[in-house]
C-alpha cells in the first residue's frame, strides 16, 4: 500500500509539473535577443481596438526593438483609421522604437492615413495606395417600398434629424449638410498628409483627389519613402533599431476565443444586416467591392 501511495504522489507531482511547464510563458521568462514586432492590418478598418492593443503590446515589450505595421487594406471608417494612426504616430514620436509602415497589395485611403504616422513608409512598386479622400454612401429603397405598398413614417425633433434615411431621397439642404461634413473630414486627411509628408497644404491637396497611385507613382510624388518588400521593411526596422544580423520576427499573441465565438464569430461580423439601417457613415476607403 505504501508503494502504491508513493507512486501516486510521484504521478500527481509529475502531472502538476507538466501543467506548470505548459502554462508558463517561456518566451517572456527565458531571456532572448531583440526582435521586430509585426502588426498586420489586413482587413477593412471598421474597429480600432484590436490593432491598438497589438501596437501597445509591442510598445510595452522590452525585447521588441522595432515595429512594422503591415498594411493590406482598402481603408475603412474615419474614426477607426484616425485612432490607429494616432497610436502609430504616438509610438513613433516617442523615438524609442522605430515604426515602419509596410504596404502590401493595397494600402489605400484609411490604410494610407495610418501609414502617415510611421517613421518610414515602404511600398511595393505595384502597391495600390493613395485614394486620399472621403466617401459616404447609403441605399435608398423608397421606390422599392412604394412598389411593395409599404409606408414609412418618421417623427423627428429637427429638420435634419433623419438626414440620410434610406426610405426617401436626399433634399438639397441635406446634401449641403452632408457635403460640409465630408469636406471637414477631407481637410483633416489633407492636414495629416501635409504633416506626415512634410508638404505644404497646397501640395497635399493636389494629391488628395481620390486617385489611386501605384507604389512607384506614390514614391515619385513623395507620398512614400522607400520602394521595397515586407522583408526590406523588417530589415530597415532592424537597422534603425541597431539590431545586427537577421532579426527575429514576432506577431502579437492571439486572443483565445470560446467555442461559440469560433463557430459564429466570423459569420456575425460579416453580416451586412446591421449596416442596412445605420446612419450614413463617412469612410476613408477605396470604393470597390471586396471579393
Amino acid at each position: 500500500m505504501e508503494k502504491k501511495r508513493s507512486y501516486s504522489k510521484w504521478i500527481a507531482g509529475g502531472l502538476l509539473l507538466l501543467i506548470l511547464l505548459m502554462i508558463i510563458p517561456w518566451e517572456k521568462t527565458i531571456p532572448s535577443g531583440p526582435k521586430v514586432g509585426v502588426v498586420e492590418i489586413n482587413a477593412p478598418i471598421m474597429e480600432s481596438k484590436d490593432w491598438i492593443q497589438d501596437l501597445e503590446y509591442f510598445h510595452r515589450e522590452s525585447n521588441i526593438s522595432a515595429i512594422v505595421v503591415r498594411l493590406n487594406t482598402p481603408g475603412g471608417g474615419v474614426a477607426a483609421s484616425q485612432e490607429v494612426y494616432e497610436k502609430v504616430k504616438k509610438i513613433a514620436e516617442e523615438n524609442k522604437k522605430p515604426v515602419i509602415a509596410s504596404m502590401g497589395g493595397m494600402a489605400a485611403s484609411g490604410g494610407y492615413y495610418i501609414a502617415l504616422g510611421a517613421d518610414t513608409i515602404v511600398a511595393n512598386p505595384g502597391t495600390a495606395t493613395g485614394s486620399i479622400g472621403v466617401i459616404m454612401s447609403y441605399p435608398v429603397v423608397e421606390d422599392l417600398l412604394e412598389k411593395l405598398g409599404v409606408d414609412y413614417e418618421t417623427v423627428k425633433s429637427a429638420e435634419l434629424k433623419d438626414s440620410g434615411s434610406p426610405f426617401r431621397g436626399m433634399n438639397s439642404r441635406e446634401r449641403e449638410y452632408f457635403q460640409s461634413l465630408i469636406d471637414d473630414l477631407h481637410y483633416q486627411f489633407v492636414d495629416a498628409v501635409s504633416e506626415g509628408r512634410n508638404m505644404s497644404r497646397e501640395e497635399a491637396e493636389a494629391y488628395a483627389n481620390g486617385k489611386v497611385y501605384s507604389g512607384k507613382q506614390a514614391w515619385e510624388k513623395g507620398l512614400v519613402d522607400v520602394l521595397g518588400t515586407m522583408e526590406d521593411a523588417v530589415e530597415l526596422a532592424a537597422k534603425l533599431a541597431g539590431i545586427t544580423g537577421t532579426p527575429e520576427i514576432v506577431y502579437p499573441p492571439e486572443e483565445e476565443k470560446g467555442l461559440l465565438a469560433m463557430i459564429f464569430g466570423d459569420i456575425l461580423e460579416s453580416t451586412p444586416w446591421e449596416n442596412l439601417l445605420h446612419y450614413p457613415r463617412p469612410e476613408y476607403i477605396l470604393n470597390y467591392k471586396l471579393r
